[in-house]
């Protein structure tokens, strides 16, 4: 061996050793690069936003990256807002129409399924579940029956003496997805309605003495509260503040002919009755489901998204979130559901949802 040899060697080690050290050093010393932070705003349905207001916090808490603002603003502005791009989900009880799709593309993706209720306001009968249909309904809401003791609802109603009192019909001033599945409803069973007024997020309500018009569903259940005699349209996740105002619910005829209440069980029956007819769009009514115990009044709760989003980062968060509502273990999780009376999407409808998710860019 070459004298010095050794010596080179150790030494050589000696500073590798050193370098790797610094080296790891420098590594720990580096700050983790930290997930971009992204913030989306979801906007629109009333009826939709105390679960998404269940939603955020536990998301967020998972994902501290990500910041969701929620506003009740109804349907209507929800579905511009999102096409606008000012918001990147607009809540909505109310799919697109065709034409609206053709002129601005968006995805309409079922989040959960919603009832409506027909609340009322009766002194003395609010604690009885008054009978009606759709055509009584349509009659109250375009004028032509303006008594709670019109023979019309009598006859539904044998044992109850209706007082002889003028109704006030309430209605949603605002763009709502509500008004849409009410409106529905009135076509679906009522031919001089659809003819005359027919169903969208805004319609021409016929003018009714005394008529009242409110915005959103806390709105509605605060316009109904101080209006004696009143009738209202109400989303199912305000059914804590409709019972804690000692409000009525009705009983709805189905299109089996059956009166039934807007119960989980009647609204699932409804569901399983139109959800395998949804197409790949999931743009399709449920409302007047057939069926002995299914509930007339229900539907797809949407978000309204755009394929392309601003930049990858938005289009990820928001692939995420709603993969995340999407999951039984996840936002359909029956303690979300329960807390606002709705019903898990179908297993079939997940499967739709999550195929239009994966086309968010």
């Amino acid at each position: 061996m070459l004298p010095g040899f050794k010596k080179t060697v150790a030494h050589a080690m000696k500073g590798a050793v050193v370098a790797s050290l610094l080296g790891l050093a420098a590594t720990a010393a580096t700050p983790a690069v930290a997930a971009p932070q992204v913030s989306l705003l979801e906007t629109g349905s009333t009826l939709l936003y105390p679960l998404f207001n269940l939603w955020v916090p536990e998301y967020t808490k998972m994902h501290p990256n990500v910041k969701i603002t929620t506003q009740g603003t109804g349907s209507g502005t929800g579905i511009a807002q999102s096409i606008s791009g000012v918001a990147q989900i607009g809540a909505s009880d109310a799919y697109m129409s065709d034409a609206q799709v053709k002129m601005h593309p968006m995805l309409n993706i079922p989040l959960a399924i919603s009832i409506q209720m027909i609340n009322y306001n009766l002194p003395g009968l609010n604690n009885k579940h008054i009978k009606l249909s759709g055509p009584v309904l349509a009659g109250i809401y375009s004028g032509k029956i303006t008594n709670w003791d019109d023979p019309e609802i009598a006859k539904m109603n044998p044992g109850i003496k209706l007082p002889n009192h003028k109704i006030i019909p309430i209605h949603r001033t605002d763009g709502s997805g509500d008004t849409f599945i009410f409106t529905t409803y009135l076509s679906d069973t009522d031919a001089t309605w659809s003819k005359s007024v027919g169903y969208s997020t805004t319609v021409s309500w016929p003018t009714v003495q005394g008529g009242i018009g409110a915005v959103g569903n806390p709105g509605m259940v605060e316009a109904l509260k101080s209006t004696p005699y009143g009738v209202a349209y109400i989303g199912i996740s305000w059914k804590e503040p409709v019972e804690k105002a000692g409000l009525g619910i009705a009983m709805l005829k189905n299109r089996d002919g059956n009166f039934v209440l807007p119960t989980v069980a009647n609204a699932k029956a409804a569901a399983g009755e139109m959800v395998s007819k949804t197409p790949a769009d999931e743009r399709i009514s449920l409302v007047f489901a057939p069926g002995k115990n299914s509930y007339p009044i229900i539907n797809y709760e949407y978000a309204i998204v755009k394929k392309q989003q601003p930049n990858a980062e938005t289009a990820a968060a928001l692939k995420d979130f709603l993969n995340w509502a999407l999951d039984p273990k996840g936002g359909n999780a029956p303690h979300f559901m329960e807390k606002v009376h709705f019903v898990p999407l179908p297993e079939s409808a997940v499967e739709l949802s999550r195929k239009q998710v994966a086309e968010i860019q």
